[in-house]
């Protein structure tokens, strides 16, 4: 059974805390955390991605980057990454975390599954992003 899930991006200040929240809106009863790989430790949501998400009802003011952890990465139940550098970093933080981390955009009709970094891109780019994000969350909370 699922109930801890951690999400994870580079900087925990774009894909990852929006990633996160989308999936406490779309499962309130599970346990869902988000961190960065080379997090910005301290950092808020990304003005733009925070933009986004608050125009969608997601509520990301309350959320301070932090650094993945091996604990962290023992702790959850999945780990769900924006590519696959992402999901090689995890297994070599973690090597048993491997078998339970998988892309954030797995069940992507488009095989996309790789969700790009917006971060200081365009507000065309975050919007990308942002679309891709939704897709994959309600993807995933159908799975889950």
């Amino acid at each position: 059974m699922i109930e801890h899930i951690l999400v994870v991006c580079t900087g925990n200040i774009c894909r990852s805390p929006v990633a996160a929240a989308m999936l406490k809106q779309l499962c309130p009863s599970k346990r869902i955390e988000s961190a960065g790989l080379g997090a910005m430790v301290g950092k808020g949501v990304d003005p733009t991605a925070r933009q986004l998400a608050e125009a969608v009802g997601l509520d990301v003011t309350g959320h301070v980057a932090c650094q993945l952890t091996h604990e962290m990465l023992q702790q959850a139940d999945l780990v769900l990454v924006m590519s696959h550098g992402q999901r090689l970093a995890v297994g070599e933080l973690s090597p048993a975390a491997l078998g339970k981390t998988m892309l954030f955009g797995h069940w992507l009709e488009s095989k996309a599954a790789e969700i790009p970094d917006p971060y200081r891109k365009s507000e065309q780019a975050f919007q990308h992003v942002h679309r891709q994000l939704w897709h994959a969350a309600q993807a995933w909370a159908e799975k889950l």
